[in-house]
Formats: C-alpha cells, sequence, structure tokens
C-alpha cells in the first residue's frame, strides 16, 4: 500500500514526532512518500494531511483513492485554525478529535472516527503538541490499517469556525493577572509566537517552561 503524507507547514508540531509516524508506517511494509507541498503528491491509495495550512486542490485530492485528516476538534464544530489552542484559551480541557475524508470544503467531509482526551490543565504547549502528534497518529494508524473497511457517516450538529491565530493573539494583558491569563501562557509557543505586552512604549516578550 502507498501512502502520502503531506504537512505543509514548516513550523508544525509534525516535522518533531513526524518518526513516530513513518517507522510504524515502515514496520507494516507500507510505502511511504512523505511530502511539504501538494505537488509532491503521487498516486497513492491513502494520502493523511497533517497540520496543513493550505487547502489541497481538487487536483491533489485525485492523486490518493482516500485523503484522511485528523482534525482537533468535534467537527462540524470548531472548524478552521488552531481549534487546540482556541478551546484550551476559552477554558476547555476535553478535547475531541475527529478523522475524516478530506474534499474541496474546508473540513466538511464524512467522518471515520472520533476521539476524546482530558487534558490536566497545566499542560504547556510542547506537552499538548506531543498529546496532540500521539492521537494523530494513532487514529491515522488505525484507519489505515482498516482501509478499505472503514466505516464512514456525515457531520451532523452546529457548524462553527476558528479564525487563523496571528502572533498578536499571543499579547498579554498588564491589566490582568497571570492567573487569569494562564490558558492563553499554556498555548504560547516560545520561538515562532511568544507571549508579549506592551508598556511604556516597549514590546517585551516572555517565554514560559516549567521548573522540573
Amino acid at each position: 500500500m502507498i501512502i502520502n503524507i503531506l504537512c505543509d507547514n514548516k513550523h508544525s508540531w509534525f516535522w518533531k514526532y513526524k518518526e513516530d509516524l513513518i517507522n510504524e508506517l515502515l514496520e507494516k511494509d507500507f510505502q511511504i512518500n512523505l511530502c511539504n507541498h501538494e505537488d509532491d503528491l503521487i498516486p497513492a491509495d491513502i494520502a493523511a494531511f497533517i497540520s496543513c495550512i493550505r487547502l489541497v486542490s481538487s487536483e491533489g485530492l485525485s492523486k490518493s483513492k482516500s485523503n484522511i485528516v485528523c482534525h482537533p476538534s468535534d467537527l462540524p464544530s470548531g472548524k478552521g485554525s488552531s481549534p487546540i489552542a482556541w478551546e484550551i484559551i476559552g477554558g476547555n480541557n476535553e478535547l475531541t478529535f475527529t478523522l475524516f475524508e478530506a474534499i474541496e470544503g474546508v473540513d466538511s467531509g464524512q467522518v471515520y472516527s472520533k476521539k476524546k482526551v482530558n487534558l490536566i490543565g497545566d499542560e504547556l504547549n510542547d506537552e499538548i503538541k506531543k498529546i496532540q502528534a500521539e492521537i494523530t497518529f494513532a487514529m491515522i494508524i488505525d484507519y489505515i490499517k482498516s482501509y478499505p473497511n472503514y466505516e464512514s457517516y456525515p457531520q451532523s450538529g452546529k457548524e462553527s469556525f476558528y479564525k487563523r491565530r496571528t502572533p498578536a493573539d499571543c499579547e498579554l494583558d498588564i491589566n490582568k493577572s497571570i492567573k487569569e491569563q494562564f490558558d492563553l501562557l499554556r498555548t504560547v509557543d516560545n520561538e515562532n509566537y511568544p507571549a508579549f505586552f506592551n508598556f511604556r512604549d516597549n514590546k517585551y516578550i516572555l517565554k514560559i517552561k516549567k521548573d522540573n
């Protein structure tokens, strides 16, 4: 079986953990084509789009018999970008992951499976991304092992969208306490989009880590 794995985001958590997924698939004698642009997709049985920031075109989708995405929200609620960060900032520590068939619409295909995970509430960004990688890879591998005998069903419920996060979304309010903004601090990336605040005509960068 030939598997396309596409991640077009050079800053994605995927690149740190990719070997965990690839090695397990190679152990099962699957042929893996890893790419960072849809132009590199090849004719395949399955394509897994992981942490992508661009929609794959109809031409790209046609390269594989099945195209899957593991989106970290309870679809159709939470479509769009960075749902885990927005959920945590909103005070939610119960996350839902949805594995679905990618189509041309945004996060709109048939659902294959869902999985819930409960966070403790003290996890920082690196720990959250590790959990995301573990759940995402497990659901993808489960689908591939069962392919093509995997039933699907249409999405149902109220649809909602999250906007794309920008560096501006990591700004702290100097008039609020750390406790009030701790869930925001949990989601910042110390290197790519760190927390910051503006005060007395200066911008100050804050980085957070646990003292282990």
